[in-house]
Parts: C-alpha cells; sequence; structure tokens
C-alpha cells in the first residue's frame, strides 16, 4: 500500500505519493490517485514526510538538490536513461535543450522525443523536467494545475534563478 501526502506551494497543491521504499509519484493534485493509496497519512511514511520537508525547502529557497530515493516505474530502457541523466546531471539553476538531453542521456532518441519523455516523467521537480527548454524559448510544461504549465514552468525556473524574473 503507498501513502499519500499534499503541499501548498506558489504553484498549486503538490501531491506526493510513497511506496515506503521510493517516491513513485508527484503531481498537481489535492486527493490520492486511484489504485492502493491510502488516504492522507504523512505520520505512517517517514520517507513521505521526508520527501514532503524536502519540497517545503525547495519552494522556501534552501533546497538545491533533492535526495530522496525515487522509482520511476516500468519505464523502456530509453526512457529510463533519459530520465536518469536529467536527474543526475542537470542542477538547479540550469537548463538544458531537448537536444542537448537526447545526446547526453547516449540514447538515440531525438529532441522531440524527450518531449514526449518529459510529460510522461512520473516524479517532475524531483526528476527536473522543467530545466529542459527548447532551443528558442522556453518549450512545452504538462506540470502545474490544468492550463496553467508554460506559467508554472516559468514560475519554477525563475525562482532556481535560470530565468531572469518576470516584468509582467
Amino acid at each position: 500500500m503507498s501513502a499519500f501526502g499534499t503541499l501548498s506551494t506558489p504553484v498549486g497543491v503538490i501531491g506526493v505519493v510513497s511506496d515506503g521504499a521510493a517516491i513513485t509519484r508527484v503531481m498537481w493534485r489535492s486527493t490520492p490517485p486511484e489504485g492502493g493509496v491510502v488516504p492522507p497519512d504523512t505520520a505512517a511514511d517517514p520517507l513521505l514526510v521526508e520527501a514532503l520537508a524536502q519540497l517545503t525547502a525547495y519552494f522556501d529557497g534552501t533546497l538545491r538538490r533533492f535526495d530522496v530515493p525515487i522509482d520511476l516505474g516500468v519505464q523502456t530502457a530509453a526512457t529510463r536513461a533519459v530520465l536518469t541523466a536529467l536527474h543526475e546531471t542537470v542542477g538547479q539553476g540550469e537548463t538544458i535543450t531537448y537536444g542537448g538531453l537526447a545526446a547526453r542521456s547516449g540514447t538515440e532518441v531525438p529532441a522531440r522525443g524527450i518531449g514526449s519523455i518529459m510529460g510522461a516523467n512520473p516524479v517532475p521537480l524531483i526528476v527536473p523536467c522543467h530545466r529542459v527548454v527548447a532551443g528558442d524559448g522556453l518549450g512545452g510544461y504538462s506540470g502545474g494545475d490544468e492550463g496553467r504549465g508554460h506559467e508554472t514552468k516559468r514560475w519554477l525556473l525563475e525562482h532556481e534563478g535560470a530565468l531572469p524574473t518576470s516584468l509582467f
């Protein structure tokens, strides 16, 4: 059975799922996903407590790198390689292009395919898909509250110092 907890942030309510051994999902929602997730009860899962504390520190500006264990779930070898390369090599305040991440991952995934992998990332923020940008701009982002993905991506990159703060 997995545990679920939430955190209110400047970019919406973040929901986190832990199986006790690893964080398995991070999402923008305040209710547990279907399928074997217990109601919010962080006290029963110390890893969930730690993940929520690290997310709080991230949004407070005092945490630059997450160190909770993650489980990416069932993925293709290429998807796992891309997400692992992103998680291990692109730090806070940095960005990488879709093509740059494709090359860094050592896979044959084209830049357009990298975008699809970012959209399927089960643990955004911890695996920082918001740091992957287009060669000519921000690119897309499926995180954040519905319809606010681009705004969320911009906020996260400004928060990390990777973009100058917007005047508007």
